[in-house]
């Protein structure tokens, strides 16, 4: 019986046990549960405050060249690009021909060929010229002949005065001859000698220095061989005469020299566009000889009329030309800008502005979060010379995705369309 009591009681405390363990297992249970929905609910609140962010890792970041940099304030200033083509500075050239008649004897230069101010072209054998340099040598004579003979009838004339003054031991009829002798060789003199000052004139004409027309004086040498020389120094463009060819004054050019140390780029701007450019408007031009390259100048002149047909303007740019690289007929790129400079403000590049959702945005790095990156909400002016004009959303030396935007847009469509499914 004693046994049996004891069997009862075994059992029940066991059951008690059981019982106890039961309990306990279902409140765990239920706690662990709230905890569950809890996290749950944690991690989807995380997940819509990221859900505008995009993060890449280092490898996606150098494959796709994204790059950040400060925004800046510039000044845009806008432009016009137009083709235009490289063409010689008219004002720095010389067409040279020949004032006298005669054939080519010999040729001094061909084309290409650099020369300097007064060098030597080319001679020309010329009996014109020759017959010049006789004519000045026959008046020269002639006025010192005539000046010797207004010495001598001066003394008869001043002889025979004092005699009639003195003693009337001569006629006067015979002084008032000599009188007239005397003032006819005064007017053979000066007649002469303005003779002999046209032809030395004459001869200067011709290119003689006063040195060379005193050596013919003193020499008497006629010498019938024309030089022609450089009137600017230059490259030697264009020939157009041989050695032995017949030449002369109606002959328009024998050679055309041009100084190639500066040009001009011609273009041809639309006629809206003129209140904005002007002579002295900054220009840079691009050639397709020298890409990545530009060469700067400015606006020397703005044609004062329209072409009716195109409704454009012809524009000239001087451009420096020392080493001689830009060659007239050369095609050509030029960026033109406006002469009143613009006020500086928050520029992008344009590849750095993108739209989001319908709006106009930039991408900015997260701070705190390596890699991961947000859209921002801008608003822009128009761009001008690949930068846009950040009116407002972005501040001076604020952090900004310059290059590799596009990327982080279209990753962006992803989570977004990932979120939503």
């Amino acid at each position: 019986m004693k046994n049996q009591r004891t069997v009862r009681s075994c059992l029940a405390i066991a059951m008690a046990i059981a019982a106890s363990q039961s309990a306990f297992g279902q409140g765990h249970d239920h706690d662990h549960g709230a905890a569950g929905a809890g996290h749950e609910e944690h991690d989807e609140a995380q997940s819509e405050a990221h859900v505008d962010e995009v993060t890449l890792s280092d490898a996606a970041i150098r494959q796709n060249n994204v790059r950040i940099q400060p925004a800046e304030l510039k000044a845009l200033t806008s432009s016009v690009l137009t083709p235009s083509r490289v063409a010689f500075n008219s004002e720095a050239m010389a067409h040279v021909g020949s004032i006298v008649s005669g054939r080519v004897a010999e040729l001094k230069v061909r084309v290409g060929d650099q020369v300097k101010k007064n060098d030597e072209l080319l001679i020309i054998e010329s009996p014109e010229f020759g017959r010049a340099q006789g004519e000045f040598l026959r008046l020269r004579m002639e006025s010192q002949i005539a000046a010797d003979a207004v010495e001598l009838v001066k003394d008869a004339y001043t002889r025979a005065k004092a005699l009639f003054d003195e003693s009337q031991g001569i006629a006067l009829s015979e002084v008032q001859k000599r009188q007239a002798d005397y003032r006819s060789a005064v007017g053979n003199a000066a007649s002469t000698k303005a003779a002999l000052q046209a032809a030395e004139n004459g001869l200067r004409l011709y290119g003689l220095t006063a040195e060379r027309i005193e050596q013919l004086a003193k020499t008497g040498a006629i010498n019938p061989r024309f030089e022609i020389r450089a009137p600017i120094s230059g490259t030697v463009i264009d020939r157009e005469v041989t050695l032995g060819e017949l030449v002369s004054p109606d002959k328009e050019k024998l050679l055309v020299l041009g100084d190639m140390s500066s040009v001009w780029v011609l273009a041809d701007i639309p006629e809206a566009k003129l209140g904005d450019i002007g002579v002295g408007s900054p220009a840079e031009v691009q050639l397709a000889t020298q890409p990545g390259e530009s060469i700067h100048g400015e606006v020397s002149m703005v044609s004062p009329e329209i072409d009716a047909v195109t409704r454009t303007a012809r524009l000239r740019i001087a451009i420096p030309n020392a080493h001689g690289t830009l060659r007239p007929g050369m095609f050509a790129k030029a960026l033109i800008f406006n002469r009143n400079k613009a006020a500086a403000s928050v520029a992008v590049p344009e590849e750095a502005v993108l739209t989001v959702e319908g709006r106009t945005s930039v991408f900015i790095p997260v701070e705190g979060e390596p890699n991961t990156f947000a859209p921002r909400q801008v608003t822009v002016g128009r761009p001008v010379n690949g930068f846009v004009p950040i009116q407002s959303g972005l501040n001076a030396g604020d952090r900004v995705v310059v290059a590799g935007a596009f990327i982080l847009k279209a990753e962006l469509g992803k989570s977004e369309a990932g979120h939503e499914h």
